[in-house]
């Protein structure tokens, strides 16, 4: 699990083999987030392989954060191009789906598919939140939790995600929804050129169905996953319907790339 220090600022990745895989998987977590988020039928998906990031200041990848969405995204391109990937889909949650969503519209020959997972055009966040992240941020932390999840989630599963937001530091948490509060592709979505499945859950407080459905609709070649009673941490609410979505989208584009 290797920190490329070669980039600036560094990203560290967690890495799942495959033998000669059709399709290099690229996992970009959430605001707050790191590639632990990501459970591991996700991070394990069969017959690719997956590259589960910690973007600047997440996790294992130093302390400084970036502060837009274009700056991360600009660090996950170096990141495809030190590694020299290709065929690259790439997987975004949340603030990981607009980093994806950017990148995508640049419209790079190494991409193949896209993946946004309860995410939307644009993210807009409460002042209050941003507020509460400067004024008191365990009181921030345990807001931002509350609504992540279902209201059916078990509460230790609860627990790990607020642990998890709270691991990153009130600067990059502040940074990170700030980014998001000024990102904005809504005028570039028809520049995405690649096959899109979009994932949105019935029960996600932060990212709305609605903003789901906006992107299918936008998006030239998307088709559009509702997960029921699924809340923004869709991916770790309901891992297995998440994965098997994810994998029967990429053989359906085998298939086709094969007629």
């Amino acid at each position: 699990m290797p920190v490329l220090t070669v980039m600036q600022p560094p990203v560290f990745y967690a890495q799942h083999r495959h033998e000669n895989p059709r399709w290099q998987v690229i996992l970009i977590h959430g605001a707050g987030g790191n590639h632990l988020v990501w459970p591991a039928a996700l991070r394990r998906l069969p017959e690719v392989a997956v590259f589960a990031l910690d973007l600047p200041g997440h996790g294992r990848a130093g302390e400084a954060g970036q502060t837009t969405i274009e700056a991360y995204a600009s660090t996950v391109i170096q990141f495809i191009d030190v590694l020299e990937l290709s065929n690259v889909v790439l997987v975004g949650h949340s603030m990981g789906g607009a980093i994806a969503q950017t990148i995508a519209a640049r419209q790079l020959p190494s991409l193949s598919a896209l993946v946004l997972i309860g995410t939307g055009a644009k993210l807009r966040v409460s002042p209050a939140i941003l507020q509460s992240i400067q004024l008191d941020f365990e009181e921030a932390v345990t807001t931002i939790n509350h609504f992540a999840w279902a209201k059916e989630t078990p509460p230790a599963l609860q627990a790990k995600g607020r642990e998890l937001i709270a691991s990153t530091s009130a600067t990059v948490l502040y940074q990170d929804f700030k980014a998001c509060d000024q990102f904005d592709i809504r005028s570039r979505l028809a520049n995405i050129r690649l096959p899109t499945l979009v994932i949105s859950g019935t029960a996600d407080n932060l990212t709305p169905a609605p903003y789901g459905r906006f992107l299918a609709e936008q998006i030239p070649q998307a088709e559009f996953k509702l997960l029921e009673g699924a809340g923004h941490m869709m991916m770790v609410e309901k891992p297995a319907e998440t994965a098997t979505s994810i994998t029967q989208f990429l053989r359906q584009l085998q298939a086709k790339s094969q007629d």
